[in-house]
């Protein structure tokens, strides 16, 4: 086959991606990354040649950062980092795409790159004329499947139960909200502004939210939001949100544990729930899980949640960066809460 283009877009001679040239020990800073030009690579033979549109930042990226990283590979120093992106197929010499086709990868962090087809690196997304290429980055992607599963599978709500979300706002944390309430849950969220709150109640059906930077005492926040007590916690953060969800927890109550990133830039463990002994008495289930384990239920996501989107039952907030050289900030706002929803970066 003879590489095709299109004229939207012509290939540079030179791509940029993102390196990680310092490993932080804390909060990372812009210092501890470069900005790179490497040479662009025409495709050969079953190769493609790919310009991004818009890329992810997602919080488990900074486990990654460390070299001794728990649940995925660590990123190598002085070397592309990778994360999802959506981008568009510019030059192919594979059969089974076309110029103008939309991939979903992992080879984000950069604005062009050249990849074998065969090595399994993209996904050809379908063309949904309604929805915007990143929502394949946020609710239709990663974050939702993330939502969907750690609800559905391990939080394992039934109609009538009070399902508690921290960082309810984020990429994950809204739409386990409006799933929840799609499943006949009472639902209690915790966000850090009332911008935040006001959006969970008035676009995705939230009965009630906890602005934890104001309410004082956590504890007496969530029993006051949910007087009968909560059956699901989703947790996202970790900490006094933990410990305030166990405090609160009726008997048989399910804890399904997504991400503790109020830990995640701590030089030194921080101090743990001080009432584990109630997981005992309530006989409480913790279960953990890591979403790349799990994507053969991406068939019954897509079925569940794409009509969900499609018929206007989920919302989406998204908080978008542009250029490749606003990555970093991007990333880092994550760890401010400045971001409000998912957070995507415009490389279009």
């Amino acid at each position: 086959m003879n590489p095709t283009a299109t004229t939207s877009h012509q290939p540079p001679q030179l791509a940029q991606q993102l390196q990680m040239v310092e490993r932080p020990t804390a909060l990372p800073e812009p210092h501890h990354f470069k900005l790179a030009e490497v040479a662009l690579a025409q495709p050969q033979q079953g190769e493609v040649l790919v310009k991004n549109l818009v890329m992810s930042v997602d919080p488990y990226m900074r486990g990654r950062m460390r070299a001794d990283a728990v649940y995925a590979e660590p990123f190598q120093l002085n070397e592309a980092m990778t994360g999802g992106a959506v981008g568009e197929v510019i030059v192919s010499r594979h059969p089974d795409y076309q110029p103008g086709d939309r991939v979903l990868s992992m080879l984000g962090w950069r604005d062009w790159f050249t990849t074998g087809v065969a090595a399994g690196e993209l996904q050809k997304l379908p063309k949904l004329a309604a929805v915007k290429p990143s929502l394949f980055l946020g609710t239709l992607g990663m974050p939702g499947l993330t939502a969907y599963y750690g609800l559905l599978q391990i939080g394992q709500p039934q109609p009538g139960e009070t399902v508690f979300v921290s960082a309810a706002s984020g990429a994950v944390g809204a739409n386990v909200c409006q799933i929840a309430k799609l499943k006949g849950c009472r639902v209690v969220a915790s966000v850090g502004s009332d911008a935040k709150a006001q959006w969970l109640k008035e676009q995705c059906g939230v009965d009630a939210v906890i602005n934890y930077k104001t309410c004082g005492n956590l504890t007496r926040a969530l029993l006051a939001a949910a007087p009968e007590g909560i059956d699901v916690y989703f947790e996202n953060v970790g900490g006094d949100h933990l410990e305030a969800a166990i405090n609160a927890m009726n008997p048989y109550g399910r804890i399904a544990a997504c991400g503790m990133i109020a830990g995640y830039n701590e030089t030194n463990p921080l101090p743990g729930p001080n009432n584990m002994m109630l997981v005992v008495g309530k006989k409480i289930r913790i279960q953990g899980f890591i979403i790349s384990d799990h994507f053969d239920q991406q068939p019954a996501f897509f079925a569940e949640m794409g009509p969900w989107v499609a018929a206007g039952k989920i919302n989406s907030q998204e908080t978008v960066f542009t250029g490749l050289d606003q990555a970093v900030t991007a990333f880092l706002s994550l760890f401010s809460g400045d971001n409000f929803g998912k957070v995507v970066v415009d490389l279009s």
